[in-house]
């Protein structure tokens, strides 16, 4: 038997013991597939209670919102005294006419203000609304008379005036029946982005 010379390490001593590869694998498989069931979890309570995709039907908000467009509304935003309903914001809400039916307008109006329309030119509290987001071929010419908007209520709009059907002729929305703020698009990928 031949012993290695001074200085040289034994072969035999430095090898480390060998391991069992498949017991890394298992826990390493456990561990992801762990990770990945927590992620949907994570993402159904997001969805379910923060934000909800829905899909835009029609056209009334164009150009800001094209028909069969995908959106994200925040469901989360307006409840529990977290935020209020800002004018301008795109809201969703049951149609007051049918409550099994869900529209996506514009707040125009809040509780006290005076909105008028004339010849579709929109006047909150007497003085001429700026409305860059209407283009002057989506605007029709109706007139709506002076209204007060109630306490609880929000007047409400669509972008595109002449398909839309809103507070013109319903009247204002109770606050009861907005629960989301449309905030972000995400499909088509061309039109990916947050929602002004």
């Amino acid at each position: 038997m031949t012993q290695p010379l001074s200085g040289e390490p034994d072969p035999s001593a430095s090898r480390p013991a060998p391991r069992e590869p498949s017991r890394g694998l298992v826990s390493t498989t456990i561990a992801g597939v762990r990770d990945l069931m927590l992620s949907v979890v994570i993402a159904i309570l997001v969805i379910l209670f923060l934000y909800q995709p829905v899909k835009v039907e029609g056209t009334s908000m164009m150009p800001s919102l094209e028909d069969q467009e995908r959106i994200f509304i925040n469901k989360f935003v307006y409840r529990f005294g977290m935020g209020s309903v800002e004018r301008g914001d795109m809201v969703v809400f049951w149609y007051p006419g049918d409550p099994s039916k869900s529209y996506i307008k514009r707040v125009i109006g809040l509780p006290g203000d005076r909105v008028e329309i004339r010849e579709g030119e929109v006047f909150l509290n007497g003085e001429a609304l700026h409305e860059d987001y209407v283009p002057d071929y989506y605007r029709d010419r109706q007139s709506s008379p002076e209204l007060v908007v109630p306490p609880e209520h929000y007047y409400v709009l669509g972008d595109h005036r002449s398909s839309s059907n809103d507070s013109r002729s319903w009247g204002p929305v109770h606050r009861r029946h907005i629960y989301g703020k449309a905030v972000f698009v995400y499909w088509p990928l061309d039109k990916l982005g947050l929602i002004h």
